[in-house]
């Protein structure tokens, strides 16, 4: 006879593992690959709805490699074990993925003396902690599911660990048989697996007790999603089995659908869920020729929908279904239909509350198509703030990696590379203080006017003096306050602003054996010469940032390129990448990683001090990265020494 286990939480400040990269057909070799001799297995998995499949597929090689190598522990294992633990593993990885949506740290190791299996999932969101069924009411909006429950009704202990930058959930299943619901009274497992709350008097009770927090719940795991498909699918599983047999979404296209016929134009079913997954495709096909028909568009209570009994089997011939209309900021945007077998109506506060649930999933699909409507603008606005091609530059090898921080809006940096006429050739890398509309008003303004001046023939330090003084003109802050309209009303006080920008701008022109090249920095990082020897050195002098002081001139410097000469240009994503309190550049860590370089080609040299900066900070990116490369080819040196000319078209 044995008691529930019981949740123990402990608070640790040990720092986090290093993360063991897994993927691949290597996985599990890589996973296991420092551990080789011991019963334990450390992987990262990304956060992703593949991560439990993933989990259960590499658990299962481990626990089959140890027995077969016979290592500590592993004669203890059984396949009863086996199973739970894929099960208690499924669980936590599903509970991380949705609630923390990071990528997954996964731990799994056999203990040498008594075979228990214990599992731990790491997460990087540690202001979400999960939570057991409590009569105290919660501190927070607790966590969504049964997930925790079956973890406790199949392990000996279980628990959750806090650290620095995250939380773990542990759990250990032990190789002897255990039955810790053997009480009377206790719940059975079966029981807590069962739809929750049970039919009829169970409706009550629940609702009584459970729904404002279920509410709060649902709003809690709708509110950050991005994807109106993912709302949908995440509605299901909230409302299916907890207060339906089946649910089913139809999204509707907001240009199409406002006047809802018996056509239906623009809807199409989203997602359909069962609480048995075999009827799910059966009932799809049903309800894909059975579209709800509202004759108004705008009201969100239930209304009655059909019951497709011959997709339901025979204990699902009979059955109430009803559709709400969901409706967000006066805009239709699909219907909500549920089904529950064996009942001639949904009780009121069932239907009551399911109507308060669809308000929020309506905002959520709202709120997700426009982030999607805004993350396409940018993504137009970033594709027309940046050269469709990177310009050939005769005699010159070019290699460019940019990598803006924010996907979803304009990047502060930016990069060109064109012809400017009369054999000559023109680069520029820069970065403009902030991100968003406003940095694009900048490049906006910049990249135009830097092609326009150097094709009418004004040369490096001219161009420069030009751009700072249209930087500061009117014209600016009429484009800038143009700029704040699109990302809201300006705070209190806050006027026009010049906006600052840093740039390295550069001109080539290739001859007979090299290629000549004149470039100045504005505010910018240095860019690095790395010739053939292999020597690294700095190639421009610093100057003041674009846009800060009004009647600066300019100057440059003009250097060769000789064959085999490499040009490294960066922006401060670069030199400025963190690990902890250092620097990238740190030391000249740029020209040291540079000299490393030497006798690669651009592309080469490329994808090594990009590697090298990712691996630096550890950690996603704080700013954007880019970095162009350009290197006189060897040819040049070789058609020097044929005696051949070099003609530049």
């Amino acid at each position: 006879m044995g008691a529930i286990p019981a949740q123990r939480e402990t608070i640790s400040l040990a720092t986090d593992a290093p993360a063991h990269a897994s993927g691949g057909a290597d996985a599990l070799a890589q996973a296991m690959s420092a551990v080789s001799g011991h019963a334990l297995l450390r992987t990262t998995l990304a956060g992703s709805p593949l991560a439990p499949g993933a989990a259960r597929g590499l658990v299962r090689a481990a626990l089959t490699e140890w027995a077969a190598r016979d290592l500590p522990g592993s004669r203890h294992l059984t396949d009863r074990q086996t199973d739970d633990t894929l099960v208690v593993l499924s669980e936590l990885v599903t509970n991380a993925v949705v609630h923390a949506g990071t990528d997954v740290e996964l731990s799994c190791r056999v203990e040498p003396d008594c075979g228990s299996l214990v599992v731990e999932v790491t997460d990087h969101h540690p202001s979400r902690a999960p939570r057991e069924n409590s009569t105290q009411p919660p501190t927070e909006t607790p966590e969504f599911g049964r997930g925790l429950r079956i973890v406790a009704a199949l392990s000996q202990e279980w628990g959750v660990s806090y650290r620095r930058g995250g939380k773990t959930v542990w759990a250990r299943v032990p190789a002897d048989e255990i039955e810790p619901y053997d009480e009377p009274g206790a719940p059975g497992l079966a029981e807590l697996l069962a739809p929750e709350p049970q039919r009829a008097a169970g409706d009550r009770d629940w609702l009584g007790r459970g729904a404002l927090t279920f509410l709060a719940e649902a709003s809690d795991l709708l509110a950050g999603q991005l994807d109106e498909d993912l709302v949908a699918a995440l509605t299901g599983q909230l409302l299916v089995p907890r207060l339906a047999d089946w649910c089913a979404i139809w999204l509707e296209d907001e240009a199409m659908g406002r006047g809802w016929g018996d056509a239906a134009p623009g809807a199409r079913l989203a997602r359909v869920w069962h609480g048995s997954e075999d009827r799910i495709e059966e009932l799809r096909r049903v309800l894909e020729k059975e579209p709800p028909h509202r004759a108004d568009g705008m009201a969100s209570g239930p209304e009655p929908y059909p019951w497709p009994g011959q997709s339901l089997g025979g204990r699902g011939a009979h059955g109430s279904a009803l559709a709400y209309r969901l409706v967000a900021g006066g805009r239709p945007l699909g219907t909500l239909v549920i089904g529950r077998s064996g009942v001639q109506r949904f009780p009121d506060e069932v239907g009551g509350l399911v109507e308060d649930l669809s308000r929020r999933v309506a905002l959520a699909i709202g709120a997700a198509r426009q982030y999607t409507r805004q993350a396409t603008i940018s993504a137009v606005l970033q594709r027309g703030l940046l050269p469709g091609a990177v310009a050939e530059i005769p005699g010159v090898r070019s290699a460019l990696v940019y990598e803006p921080c924010d996907k979803g809006g304009p990047s502060g940096d930016f990069y060109d590379v064109f012809p400017a006429g009369d054999g000559r050739w023109c680069f520029a890398v820069g970065d403009v203080q902030g991100k968003g509309p406003e940095a694009a008003v900048v490049i906006g303004l910049a990249r135009p006017w830097l092609r326009l001046l150097a094709r009418e023939g004004y040369r490096v330090a001219d161009v420069l003096d030009r751009l700072n003084q249209l930087l500061l003109d009117d014209a600016t802050e009429v484009a800038d306050a143009a700029a704040r309209a699109l990302a809201g009303p300006a705070a209190p006080g806050d006027g026009p602003q010049t906006r600052f920008l840093s740039l390295l701008y550069g001109e080539l022109v290739p001859f007979d054996g090299g290629v000549r090249c004149t470039l100045a920095s504005a505010g910018h990082p240095l860019p690095l010469l790395l010739g053939a020897d292999g020597d690294v050195r700095t190639v421009a002098r610093p100057q003041t940032l674009l846009g800060v002081v009004e009647d600066e001139t300019y100057t440059s410097e003009s250097f060769e390129l000789r064959p085999g000469d490499t040009l490294l240009c960066v922006t401060d994503g670069v030199t400025e990448r963190r690990d902890g309190s250092r620097q990238f550049d740190d030391g000249d860590g740029l020209a040291t990683a540079l000299a490393g370089c030497t006798g690669l080609s651009a592309e080469l040299i490329a994808e090594r001090i990009k590697r090298l900066v990712h691996e630096f900070g550890g950690g996603l990116p704080e700013d954007d990265l880019a970095l162009l490369v350009l290197q006189a080819d060897q040819e040049l040196g070789e058609a020097e020494a044929r005696g051949e000319r070099f003609h530049a078209p």
